[in-house]
Protein backbone atom coordinates (compact mmCIF):
# COMPACT_ATOMS: atom_id res chain seq x y z
CA UNK A 1 0.00 0.00 0.00
CA UNK A 2 2.80 2.42 0.92
CA UNK A 3 4.65 1.67 -2.31
CA UNK A 4 1.54 2.43 -4.34
CA UNK A 5 1.06 5.71 -2.54
CA UNK A 6 4.71 6.51 -3.26
CA UNK A 7 4.10 5.77 -6.95
CA UNK A 8 1.14 8.15 -6.84
CA UNK A 9 3.27 10.94 -5.39
CA UNK A 10 6.17 10.23 -7.74
CA UNK A 11 3.93 10.20 -10.80
CA UNK A 12 2.44 13.53 -9.77
CA UNK A 13 5.89 15.04 -9.16
CA UNK A 14 7.45 13.80 -12.40
CA UNK A 15 4.54 14.89 -14.54
CA UNK A 16 4.49 18.35 -13.02
CA UNK A 17 8.21 19.00 -13.43
CA UNK A 18 8.87 19.27 -17.15
CA UNK A 19 10.49 22.63 -17.66
CA UNK A 20 14.27 22.93 -17.70
CA UNK A 21 15.31 25.80 -15.50
CA UNK A 22 18.01 27.90 -17.14
CA UNK A 23 20.68 28.69 -14.58
CA UNK A 24 24.16 30.12 -14.91
CA UNK A 25 26.44 27.76 -16.84
CA UNK A 26 29.32 25.94 -15.19
CA UNK A 27 32.88 25.54 -16.44
CA UNK A 28 34.62 22.79 -14.54
CA UNK A 29 37.92 23.70 -12.91
CA UNK A 30 39.03 20.07 -12.91
CA UNK A 31 42.48 19.67 -14.44
CA UNK A 32 43.12 16.23 -15.79
CA UNK A 33 46.44 14.45 -15.24
CA UNK A 34 46.04 12.74 -18.55
CA UNK A 35 47.83 9.68 -19.74
CA UNK A 36 49.88 10.18 -22.88
CA UNK A 37 47.73 10.82 -25.94
CA UNK A 38 49.54 8.28 -28.04
CA UNK A 39 48.33 5.07 -29.58
CA UNK A 40 48.87 1.81 -27.75
CA UNK A 41 51.69 -0.22 -29.33
CA UNK A 42 50.53 -2.88 -31.76
CA UNK A 43 52.04 -5.70 -29.71
CA UNK A 44 49.84 -4.83 -26.70
CA UNK A 45 47.38 -7.51 -25.58
CA UNK A 46 44.36 -5.33 -26.41
CA UNK A 47 45.15 -5.90 -30.09
CA UNK A 48 45.72 -9.65 -29.75
CA UNK A 49 44.84 -11.74 -32.81
CA UNK A 50 42.53 -14.68 -32.03
CA UNK A 51 44.20 -18.08 -32.05
CA UNK A 52 43.64 -20.52 -34.89
CA UNK A 53 44.15 -20.40 -38.62
CA UNK A 54 42.01 -17.73 -40.29
CA UNK A 55 40.06 -17.17 -37.08
CA UNK A 56 37.39 -14.46 -37.35
CA UNK A 57 38.43 -11.15 -35.81
CA UNK A 58 37.18 -7.56 -35.50
CA UNK A 59 33.67 -8.85 -34.81
CA UNK A 60 30.96 -6.22 -34.50
CA UNK A 61 27.19 -6.00 -34.69
CA UNK A 62 24.76 -3.21 -35.45
CA UNK A 63 21.01 -2.99 -35.86
CA UNK A 64 20.00 -4.51 -39.18
CA UNK A 65 16.53 -3.11 -39.82
CA UNK A 66 14.23 -0.24 -38.93
CA UNK A 67 12.55 -1.74 -35.85
CA UNK A 68 15.17 -3.82 -34.07
CA UNK A 69 14.31 -7.36 -35.16
CA UNK A 70 17.53 -7.85 -37.13
CA UNK A 71 21.27 -7.43 -36.69
CA UNK A 72 24.14 -7.13 -39.13
CA UNK A 73 27.07 -9.25 -37.95
CA UNK A 74 30.45 -8.33 -39.42
CA UNK A 75 33.93 -9.77 -39.08
CA UNK A 76 37.26 -10.18 -40.88
CA UNK A 77 39.13 -13.35 -41.82
CA UNK A 78 42.78 -12.46 -42.39
CA UNK A 79 44.19 -15.29 -44.51
CA UNK A 80 41.50 -16.57 -46.85
CA UNK A 81 37.81 -15.92 -47.54
CA UNK A 82 36.41 -18.73 -45.41
CA UNK A 83 32.68 -18.95 -44.79
CA UNK A 84 30.23 -16.05 -44.68
CA UNK A 85 27.74 -18.02 -42.61
CA UNK A 86 26.41 -17.29 -39.14
CA UNK A 87 24.94 -20.09 -37.04
CA UNK A 88 22.65 -18.84 -34.30
CA UNK A 89 19.98 -19.85 -31.80
CA UNK A 90 18.56 -19.10 -28.38
CA UNK A 91 20.57 -21.77 -26.53
CA UNK A 92 24.33 -21.63 -26.11
CA UNK A 93 26.03 -24.26 -28.24
CA UNK A 94 22.80 -25.23 -30.00
CA UNK A 95 22.39 -23.36 -33.25
CA UNK A 96 19.07 -23.99 -34.93
CA UNK A 97 19.38 -21.40 -37.68
CA UNK A 98 21.86 -20.30 -40.32
CA UNK A 99 22.19 -17.01 -42.20
CA UNK A 100 24.56 -16.35 -45.06
CA UNK A 101 25.87 -13.00 -46.19
CA UNK A 102 28.50 -11.54 -48.44
CA UNK A 103 32.25 -11.06 -48.41
CA UNK A 104 34.26 -8.11 -49.67
CA UNK A 105 37.79 -6.72 -49.49
CA UNK A 106 39.58 -3.58 -50.62
CA UNK A 107 42.98 -2.01 -51.09
CA UNK A 108 44.27 1.24 -49.62
CA UNK A 109 47.57 2.34 -51.10
CA UNK A 110 49.44 -1.03 -51.05
CA UNK A 111 47.55 -2.40 -48.08
CA UNK A 112 45.24 -5.32 -48.85
CA UNK A 113 42.45 -5.76 -46.36
CA UNK A 114 41.41 -9.11 -44.97
CA UNK A 115 38.19 -10.69 -46.12
CA UNK A 116 35.33 -8.66 -44.66
CA UNK A 117 32.07 -10.48 -44.02
CA UNK A 118 28.64 -8.91 -43.48
CA UNK A 119 25.64 -11.10 -42.63
CA UNK A 120 22.08 -9.92 -42.03
CA UNK A 121 20.30 -11.99 -39.39
CA UNK A 122 16.63 -11.03 -39.43
CA UNK A 123 13.23 -12.19 -38.23
CA UNK A 124 14.40 -12.24 -34.62
CA UNK A 125 12.17 -12.16 -31.56
CA UNK A 126 12.23 -9.09 -29.37
CA UNK A 127 13.87 -9.11 -25.94
CA UNK A 128 15.63 -12.43 -26.51
CA UNK A 129 19.19 -13.63 -25.98
CA UNK A 130 20.75 -15.10 -29.10
CA UNK A 131 24.02 -16.97 -29.35
CA UNK A 132 25.97 -17.01 -32.59
CA UNK A 133 28.94 -18.81 -34.08
CA UNK A 134 31.21 -17.72 -36.92
CA UNK A 135 34.18 -19.40 -38.53
CA UNK A 136 34.88 -23.09 -38.94
CA UNK A 137 36.62 -25.93 -37.13
CA UNK A 138 38.98 -25.13 -34.29
CA UNK A 139 39.06 -21.49 -35.37
CA UNK A 140 35.32 -20.94 -34.88
CA UNK A 141 34.30 -18.32 -32.34
CA UNK A 142 31.09 -17.88 -30.35
CA UNK A 143 29.38 -14.73 -29.07
CA UNK A 144 25.94 -13.55 -27.96
CA UNK A 145 23.65 -10.52 -28.15
CA UNK A 146 20.24 -9.50 -26.86
CA UNK A 147 17.53 -8.06 -29.07
CA UNK A 148 15.77 -4.92 -27.84
CA UNK A 149 12.32 -5.01 -26.27
CA UNK A 150 9.30 -4.50 -28.49
CA UNK A 151 8.77 -0.91 -29.54
CA UNK A 152 6.49 0.97 -27.17
CA UNK A 153 6.15 4.38 -25.51
CA UNK A 154 7.01 3.33 -21.96
CA UNK A 155 9.75 0.82 -22.72
CA UNK A 156 12.85 1.52 -20.57
CA UNK A 157 16.22 1.31 -22.29
CA UNK A 158 19.78 2.41 -21.57
CA UNK A 159 22.11 3.80 -24.25
CA UNK A 160 25.81 4.57 -24.02
CA UNK A 161 27.18 7.51 -26.00
CA UNK A 162 30.81 7.56 -27.16
CA UNK A 163 32.65 9.73 -29.65
CA UNK A 164 36.16 10.27 -31.04
CA UNK A 165 37.45 7.09 -29.44
CA UNK A 166 40.74 6.19 -31.10
CA UNK A 167 43.08 3.57 -29.64
CA UNK A 168 45.15 5.20 -26.89
CA UNK A 169 45.38 4.30 -23.21
CA UNK A 170 42.74 6.97 -22.61
CA UNK A 171 40.55 5.23 -25.20
CA UNK A 172 40.98 1.97 -23.31
CA UNK A 173 39.90 3.66 -20.08
CA UNK A 174 36.76 5.00 -21.76
CA UNK A 175 35.90 1.64 -23.31
CA UNK A 176 36.35 -0.27 -20.08
CA UNK A 177 34.30 2.24 -18.11
CA UNK A 178 31.53 2.10 -20.68
CA UNK A 179 31.43 -1.67 -20.39
CA UNK A 180 30.77 -1.35 -16.65
CA UNK A 181 27.82 0.99 -17.15
CA UNK A 182 25.11 -1.60 -17.81
CA UNK A 183 24.02 -0.05 -21.10
CA UNK A 184 22.52 -2.06 -23.95
CA UNK A 185 23.55 -0.20 -27.11
CA UNK A 186 26.17 2.39 -28.06
CA UNK A 187 25.29 5.54 -29.98
CA UNK A 188 28.62 6.34 -31.62
CA UNK A 189 29.04 9.91 -32.88
CA UNK A 190 31.95 9.47 -35.26
CA UNK A 191 35.77 9.30 -35.47
CA UNK A 192 36.48 5.63 -34.89
CA UNK A 193 40.06 4.47 -35.33
CA UNK A 194 42.02 7.65 -36.17
CA UNK A 195 43.87 5.49 -38.68
CA UNK A 196 44.07 8.53 -40.96
CA UNK A 197 46.78 9.95 -38.70
CA UNK A 198 49.05 7.29 -40.19
CA UNK A 199 50.41 6.95 -43.70
CA UNK A 200 50.61 4.33 -46.40
CA UNK A 201 50.01 0.73 -45.29
CA UNK A 202 49.79 1.75 -41.64
CA UNK A 203 46.36 3.26 -42.30
CA UNK A 204 44.84 -0.15 -42.97
CA UNK A 205 46.84 -1.78 -40.19
CA UNK A 206 45.41 0.68 -37.65
CA UNK A 207 41.86 0.00 -38.88
CA UNK A 208 42.50 -3.68 -38.14
CA UNK A 209 43.94 -2.99 -34.69
CA UNK A 210 40.97 -0.80 -33.77
CA UNK A 211 38.52 -3.51 -34.82
CA UNK A 212 40.23 -5.95 -32.45
CA UNK A 213 40.46 -3.27 -29.75
CA UNK A 214 36.69 -2.67 -29.51
CA UNK A 215 35.59 -6.26 -30.24
CA UNK A 216 35.06 -7.09 -26.56
CA UNK A 217 32.08 -4.73 -26.71
CA UNK A 218 31.05 -4.56 -30.36
CA UNK A 219 30.66 -8.34 -30.73
CA UNK A 220 27.99 -8.36 -28.01
CA UNK A 221 26.29 -4.94 -28.00
CA UNK A 222 25.11 -3.15 -31.14
CA UNK A 223 27.00 0.02 -31.93
CA UNK A 224 24.97 2.51 -33.96
CA UNK A 225 27.54 4.06 -36.27
CA UNK A 226 27.98 7.58 -37.60
CA UNK A 227 30.99 8.91 -39.50
CA UNK A 228 33.32 11.77 -38.57
CA UNK A 229 36.00 13.72 -40.36
CA UNK A 230 38.65 11.11 -39.53
CA UNK A 231 36.72 8.59 -41.64
CA UNK A 232 37.05 10.74 -44.80
CA UNK A 233 40.64 9.65 -45.52
CA UNK A 234 41.16 11.92 -48.54
CA UNK A 235 44.84 11.29 -49.21
CA UNK A 236 45.78 12.27 -52.77
CA UNK A 237 49.52 11.89 -52.07
CA UNK A 238 48.74 8.15 -51.81
CA UNK A 239 46.31 8.25 -54.76
CA UNK A 240 43.47 7.63 -52.29
CA UNK A 241 40.71 10.11 -53.13
CA UNK A 242 37.47 8.17 -52.47
CA UNK A 243 35.98 9.55 -49.24
CA UNK A 244 35.04 7.14 -46.45
CA UNK A 245 36.50 4.17 -48.33
CA UNK A 246 37.68 2.16 -45.31
CA UNK A 247 34.69 3.06 -43.15
CA UNK A 248 32.09 2.07 -45.75
CA UNK A 249 33.81 -1.24 -46.45
CA UNK A 250 33.96 -2.18 -42.77
CA UNK A 251 30.94 -0.68 -41.00
CA UNK A 252 27.54 -1.22 -42.66
CA UNK A 253 24.33 0.47 -41.57
CA UNK A 254 20.64 -0.42 -42.16
CA UNK A 255 20.07 2.58 -44.43
CA UNK A 256 17.93 0.76 -46.99
CA UNK A 257 15.31 -0.12 -44.37
CA UNK A 258 14.52 3.59 -43.93
CA UNK A 259 14.70 4.44 -47.63
CA UNK A 260 17.99 6.30 -47.33
CA UNK A 261 20.08 6.44 -50.48
CA UNK A 262 23.35 6.31 -48.50
CA UNK A 263 24.73 4.37 -45.51
CA UNK A 264 26.03 7.71 -44.23
CA UNK A 265 22.60 8.84 -43.00
CA UNK A 266 19.78 6.65 -41.76
CA UNK A 267 17.29 6.07 -38.95
CA UNK A 268 16.27 3.26 -36.62
CA UNK A 269 13.66 2.70 -33.97
CA UNK A 270 14.78 0.93 -30.82
CA UNK A 271 12.67 0.37 -27.71
CA UNK A 272 11.02 3.78 -27.08
CA UNK A 273 13.46 5.83 -29.17
CA UNK A 274 13.53 7.02 -32.77
CA UNK A 275 17.17 7.64 -33.63
CA UNK A 276 18.27 9.68 -36.65
CA UNK A 277 21.90 9.58 -37.82
CA UNK A 278 23.10 12.49 -39.96
CA UNK A 279 26.32 12.95 -41.91
CA UNK A 280 28.14 16.20 -41.21
CA UNK A 281 30.46 15.62 -44.18
CA UNK A 282 27.92 14.75 -46.88
CA UNK A 283 25.88 17.36 -48.76
CA UNK A 284 22.87 18.45 -46.69
CA UNK A 285 21.61 21.73 -48.15
CA UNK A 286 18.26 22.04 -49.89
CA UNK A 287 17.58 19.59 -52.76
CA UNK A 288 20.39 17.20 -51.75
CA UNK A 289 19.56 13.55 -50.96
CA UNK A 290 20.27 13.90 -47.23
CA UNK A 291 18.06 16.99 -46.99
CA UNK A 292 15.18 15.36 -48.84
CA UNK A 293 15.49 12.14 -46.84
CA UNK A 294 15.49 13.91 -43.45
CA UNK A 295 12.43 15.92 -44.44
CA UNK A 296 10.52 12.69 -45.06
CA UNK A 297 11.96 10.79 -42.10
CA UNK A 298 10.86 13.44 -39.60
CA UNK A 299 7.31 13.07 -40.87
CA UNK A 300 7.43 9.35 -40.06
CA UNK A 301 8.27 9.85 -36.39
CA UNK A 302 5.36 8.65 -34.23
CA UNK A 303 5.80 10.01 -30.71
CA UNK A 304 2.88 7.89 -29.51
CA UNK A 305 5.01 4.79 -30.22
CA UNK A 306 8.57 6.11 -29.95
CA UNK A 307 8.33 9.28 -27.83
CA UNK A 308 12.10 9.86 -27.66
CA UNK A 309 13.54 11.58 -30.72
CA UNK A 310 17.35 11.51 -30.73
CA UNK A 311 19.69 12.86 -33.41
CA UNK A 312 23.34 11.88 -33.89
CA UNK A 313 25.89 13.90 -35.86
CA UNK A 314 29.62 14.40 -35.67
CA UNK A 315 30.05 18.16 -35.87
CA UNK A 316 28.33 19.99 -32.99
CA UNK A 317 25.87 22.76 -33.82
CA UNK A 318 26.44 24.55 -30.50
CA UNK A 319 29.95 24.56 -29.05
CA UNK A 320 31.83 27.06 -26.89
CA UNK A 321 35.27 25.53 -27.26
CA UNK A 322 37.88 27.31 -29.34
CA UNK A 323 38.39 24.02 -31.16
CA UNK A 324 36.00 23.77 -34.15
CA UNK A 325 34.02 26.81 -32.98
CA UNK A 326 31.09 27.50 -35.37
CA UNK A 327 32.04 24.70 -37.77
CA UNK A 328 28.48 23.39 -37.39
CA UNK A 329 26.89 26.72 -38.31
CA UNK A 330 25.99 25.67 -41.85
CA UNK A 331 24.09 22.60 -40.67
CA UNK A 332 22.43 24.67 -37.95
CA UNK A 333 21.16 27.13 -40.55
CA UNK A 334 19.65 24.31 -42.60
CA UNK A 335 18.19 21.96 -39.95
CA UNK A 336 17.75 23.78 -36.63
CA UNK A 337 14.23 24.97 -37.46
CA UNK A 338 13.23 21.39 -38.21
CA UNK A 339 14.71 20.19 -34.92
CA UNK A 340 12.68 22.76 -32.99
CA UNK A 341 9.48 22.20 -34.97
CA UNK A 342 9.62 18.44 -34.44
CA UNK A 343 10.64 18.81 -30.79
CA UNK A 344 13.84 16.76 -30.94
CA UNK A 345 14.74 15.76 -27.39
CA UNK A 346 18.53 15.65 -27.57
CA UNK A 347 21.28 15.93 -30.18
CA UNK A 348 24.58 14.17 -29.55
CA UNK A 349 27.75 15.20 -31.39
CA UNK A 350 31.50 14.66 -31.15
CA UNK A 351 34.41 16.32 -33.00
CA UNK A 352 35.43 18.64 -30.14
CA UNK A 353 37.69 16.70 -27.76
CA UNK A 354 35.95 17.83 -24.62
CA UNK A 355 32.54 17.55 -22.98
CA UNK A 356 29.79 20.17 -23.13
CA UNK A 357 26.04 20.32 -22.53
CA UNK A 358 23.74 23.16 -23.57
CA UNK A 359 20.46 24.46 -22.28
CA UNK A 360 17.41 24.26 -24.53
CA UNK A 361 18.09 27.15 -26.88
CA UNK A 362 17.56 28.08 -30.51
CA UNK A 363 18.65 30.71 -32.99
CA UNK A 364 15.92 30.18 -35.57
CA UNK A 365 14.79 33.81 -35.56
CA UNK A 366 18.11 34.97 -36.97
CA UNK A 367 18.74 35.61 -40.66
CA UNK A 368 21.32 37.67 -42.53
CA UNK A 369 19.12 40.76 -42.88
CA UNK A 370 17.08 40.87 -39.67
CA UNK A 371 16.12 39.01 -36.52
CA UNK A 372 17.76 38.30 -33.18
CA UNK A 373 21.51 37.83 -33.26
CA UNK A 374 21.94 35.46 -30.33
CA UNK A 375 20.53 32.10 -29.27
CA UNK A 376 17.60 32.43 -26.89
CA UNK A 377 15.96 30.00 -24.43
CA UNK A 378 13.45 27.82 -26.29
CA UNK A 379 11.45 25.10 -24.55
CA UNK A 380 10.81 23.41 -27.90
CA UNK A 381 14.51 23.10 -28.73
CA UNK A 382 16.77 20.10 -28.15
CA UNK A 383 19.49 19.81 -25.56
CA UNK A 384 22.84 19.75 -27.41
CA UNK A 385 25.54 17.50 -25.94
CA UNK A 386 29.12 17.18 -27.20
CA UNK A 387 30.89 13.95 -26.28
CA UNK A 388 34.01 14.05 -28.45
CA UNK A 389 36.00 12.97 -25.41
CA UNK A 390 36.58 9.28 -26.05
CA UNK A 391 40.37 9.41 -25.74
CA UNK A 392 41.93 9.77 -29.18
CA UNK A 393 45.52 10.49 -30.19
CA UNK A 394 45.00 14.22 -30.77
CA UNK A 395 44.44 14.92 -27.07
CA UNK A 396 41.99 17.19 -25.27
CA UNK A 397 40.59 20.54 -26.41
CA UNK A 398 41.20 22.51 -23.25
CA UNK A 399 40.52 26.10 -24.34
CA UNK A 400 36.92 27.26 -23.90
CA UNK A 401 35.56 30.68 -24.82
CA UNK A 402 35.57 33.13 -21.93
CA UNK A 403 33.13 34.22 -20.69
CA UNK A 404 31.00 31.09 -20.96
CA UNK A 405 28.10 31.73 -23.37
CA UNK A 406 24.61 31.78 -21.90
CA UNK A 407 23.58 28.73 -23.92
CA UNK A 408 26.29 26.56 -22.33
CA UNK A 409 25.21 24.69 -19.18
CA UNK A 410 28.28 22.60 -18.34
CA UNK A 411 31.67 22.05 -19.95
CA UNK A 412 34.89 20.28 -19.07
CA UNK A 413 37.97 19.15 -20.98
CA UNK A 414 38.25 15.54 -19.86
CA UNK A 415 37.88 12.11 -21.38
CA UNK A 416 34.77 10.08 -20.71
CA UNK A 417 31.47 8.69 -21.97
CA UNK A 418 27.77 9.33 -21.41
CA UNK A 419 24.70 7.24 -20.68
CA UNK A 420 21.04 7.95 -21.39
CA UNK A 421 18.67 5.80 -19.38
CA UNK A 422 15.10 6.10 -20.65
CA UNK A 423 12.57 5.42 -17.88
CA UNK A 424 9.29 5.85 -19.71
CA UNK A 425 7.66 8.29 -22.14
CA UNK A 426 8.08 11.28 -19.85
CA UNK A 427 11.64 11.29 -18.56
CA UNK A 428 15.12 9.82 -18.86
CA UNK A 429 18.25 10.01 -16.68
CA UNK A 430 21.40 11.35 -18.30
CA UNK A 431 24.97 11.02 -16.95
CA UNK A 432 28.38 12.04 -18.19
CA UNK A 433 31.16 9.97 -16.63
CA UNK A 434 34.67 11.38 -16.49
CA UNK A 435 37.75 9.17 -16.71
CA UNK A 436 39.62 10.48 -13.67
CA UNK A 437 43.09 8.94 -13.82
CA UNK A 438 41.67 5.54 -14.70
CA UNK A 439 38.59 5.80 -12.49
CA UNK A 440 35.03 6.46 -13.65
CA UNK A 441 33.51 9.51 -11.97
CA UNK A 442 29.89 10.58 -12.55
CA UNK A 443 30.36 14.31 -13.15
CA UNK A 444 27.35 15.83 -14.95
CA UNK A 445 23.80 14.53 -14.68
CA UNK A 446 20.24 15.73 -15.11
CA UNK A 447 16.71 14.52 -15.77
CA UNK A 448 15.80 14.86 -19.44
CA UNK A 449 12.09 15.56 -19.90
CA UNK A 450 10.45 14.39 -23.09
CA UNK A 451 9.57 17.21 -25.47
CA UNK A 452 6.43 15.69 -26.97
CA UNK A 453 4.85 14.55 -23.71
CA UNK A 454 5.67 17.79 -21.91
CA UNK A 455 2.91 19.77 -23.59
CA UNK A 456 0.14 20.77 -21.20
CA UNK A 457 -2.62 18.90 -23.01
CA UNK A 458 -0.71 15.63 -23.31
CA UNK A 459 0.65 15.99 -19.78
CA UNK A 460 -2.84 16.39 -18.31
CA UNK A 461 -4.09 13.43 -20.34
CA UNK A 462 -1.17 11.22 -19.28
CA UNK A 463 -1.35 12.38 -15.67
CA UNK A 464 -5.06 11.55 -15.54
CA UNK A 465 -4.36 8.11 -17.02
CA UNK A 466 -1.55 7.35 -14.55
CA UNK A 467 -3.45 8.58 -11.51
CA UNK A 468 -6.50 6.58 -12.53
CA UNK A 469 -4.38 3.48 -12.98
CA UNK A 470 -2.70 3.85 -9.59
CA UNK A 471 -5.99 4.56 -7.79
CA UNK A 472 -7.54 1.45 -9.30
CA UNK A 473 -4.63 -0.60 -8.03
CA UNK A 474 -4.99 0.93 -4.55
CA UNK A 475 -8.72 0.19 -4.57
CA UNK A 476 -8.04 -3.44 -5.47
CA UNK A 477 -6.28 -3.84 -2.12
Amino acid sequence: MKSLLFQLILASFVLSNFDNNVNAGHTSVFVRKEWPSEDIPLDHEVFAVPTGHNAPQQVHITQGDYDGKAVIISWVTPDEPGSSKVQYGTLKGKYEFTAEGKMTNYTFYKYNSGYIHHVLVDGLEYDTNFYYKIGTGDSAREFWFQTPPKIGPDVPYKFGIIGDLGQTYNSLSTLEHYMQSGTQTVLFVGDLSYADRYQYNDVGIRWDSWGRFVEKSTAYHPWIWSAGNHEIEYMPYMDEVVPFKSYLQRYPTPHLSCKSSSPMWYAIRRASAHIIVLSSYSPFVKYTPQYEWLSEELKKVDREKTPWLIVLMHMPIYNSNEAHFMEGESMRAVFEEWFVHHKVDVIFAGHVHAYERSYRISNIRYNVSSGERYPVPDKSAPVYITVGDGGNQEGLAGRFLDPQPEYSAFREASYGHSTLEIQNRTHAFYHWNRNDDGKRVATDSFVLHNQYWSSNLRRRKLKKHHLSSVLKRIASY
